[in-house]
């Protein structure tokens, strides 16, 4: 790990660069990095190259005390960088607002296209200010449950989480406005990174991505957009739905706690839809009724747990439900932890999905199909949980599972266009 001495800077917090190729979602290699303060002159630029997973070694960056940011203030808590990377054969790329928090680490995502291929709009990407630091339109309340005008619910046969969210980069009116498709978890990730500090109370964290999920989900169900005849899911605007930001950094505490629960939401007795878990952040706006984003921070910290949180807010009828099913990911979860000595069909399913996944990563060794959880199995979930950011453990525990499910989702995708 690169990292500065602790006399230059005692405040730190840690950034990996995973690069891959725009269209094809592969893994990059060879890359040129290039990191940069946007408001320290003084800073020394970091270069890095990235390996065949596409990733950068972790770097520790400069980053503003940690007390700034658990509790409102007027001053920044986190440092802007920006991120320079090149390779051959490709556009370059730019990113410009990367946010680092003392004692948080994050990923940064970026995807490089083809010399030939077209440019898009966002490039450079500029990603804006935290929806903690910057002030941004306050959310237009709504009806907690949503209606037709019948009278009845507006509701999809089931709650399921589904593979992708459509989501319009603008207000519901604003035509000019892109689309983006967006895997559903990277969506959670991107609005909780956005909209919250890493840096908080584990169960502050919890409250509100719960809180974010469930919103989503409340629009999913209800299809709230498409019954007004538009051809997305959500949009990213504040004053309408959630704040997510193109092109952003996501943070591992999120990130992991998101991994965790991401079958989650929120319901009440009775009521068959998520509920629509409005918001504010508790400091510029005020929300009764709703969660105040500051305030679950404070109530973190003097001990609540997250439903405690949630139940303090939305009162004491809420209660944390499961979606019956998970659109898009092949395999459900085989309902234990797979080790050493593990054998049967889930094994067998899980090498031929790592196998197509290390067609595209080949830091991930191949294993026999056998149906037989041995050591090479084994060292290839090990190597799979390092590059994508899990524990090293060597077991296919729930979260590995999932995400073991979303990436062959992703390169089967690939190879079926390629």
């Amino acid at each position: 790990m690169y990292s500065l001495s602790a006399q230059q800077q005692p405040d730190q917090g840690g950034l990996i660069i995973r690069t891959l190729t725009a269209f094809s979602n592969r893994p990059l290699a060879g890359a040129h990095v290039r990191i940069s303060s946007i408001e320290d002159s003084a800073f020394q630029p970091i270069e890095l190259t990235t390996d065949n997973s596409g990733q950068t070694e972790e770097v520790e960056l400069p980053a503003p005390p940690l007390p700034y940011s658990l509790e409102p203030g007027t001053t920044r808590p986190y440092s802007n960088y920006r991120v320079d990377i090149t390779a051959d054969n490709y556009e370059p790329l730019t990113i410009d607002g990367v946010e680092i928090f003392s004692d948080s680490n994050s990923i940064q995502t970026s995807a490089l296209r083809p010399l030939d291929s077209p440019p898009y709009p966002e490039d450079p990407i500029i990603i804006p200010e935290h929806t903690l630091y910057e002030e941004y339109p306050p959310k237009i309340a709504e009806s907690e449950i949503k209606r037709n005008s019948e009278g009845g619910e507006i509701v999809l046969s089931r709650v399921v989480i589904p593979e992708t969210i459509v989501v319009h980069d603008g207000t519901p009116t604003n035509s000019s406005a892109p689309n983006y498709y967006v895997p559903y978890r990277d969506y959670i990730k991107n609005v909780a990174s956005s909209e919250i500090y890493s840096t908080w109370n584990e169960a502050a964290i919890r409250a509100n991505v719960l809180a974010i999920m469930s919103f989503t989900l409340n629009r999913v169900y209800t299809e709230w957009y498409r019954n007004k005849g538009y051809d997305f899911t959500i949009t990213s605007s504040t004053a309408y739905d959630q704040k997510w930001i193109y092109g952003r950094n996501i943070y591992d505490r999120i990130s992991d706690i998101v991994d965790e629960i991401f079958t989650a939401y929120l319901s009440r007795p009775n009521v068959k839809q998520p509920i629509f878990t409005q918001y504010c952040d508790g400091s510029r706006v005020t929300c009764p009724n709703w969660l105040s984003q500051w305030g679950s921070q404070q109530l973190a910290e003097n001990g609540y747990s997250a439903i405690e949180i949630l139940r303090y807010y939305y009162g004491s009828s809420i209660y944390i439900n499961t979606a019956e099913e998970i659109s898009g990911i092949p395999f459900s979860w085989p309902g234990s932890n797979l080790d050493i000595g593990s054998s049967g069909q889930k094994v067998y399913q899980l090498q031929e999905q790592l196998n197509t996944i290390a067609a595209n990563y080949p830091a991930i060794p191949t294993v026999a199909v056998d149906g037989i959880y041995g050591e090479g199995t084994q060292e290839a979930v090990r190597t799979f949980q390092s590059v994508f950011g899990l524990p090293a453990t060597g077991i296919t525990d729930y979260n590995t599972w999932f995400k073991i499910s979303e990436i062959f989702v992703g390169v089967s995708k690939i190879a079926e266009l390629a």
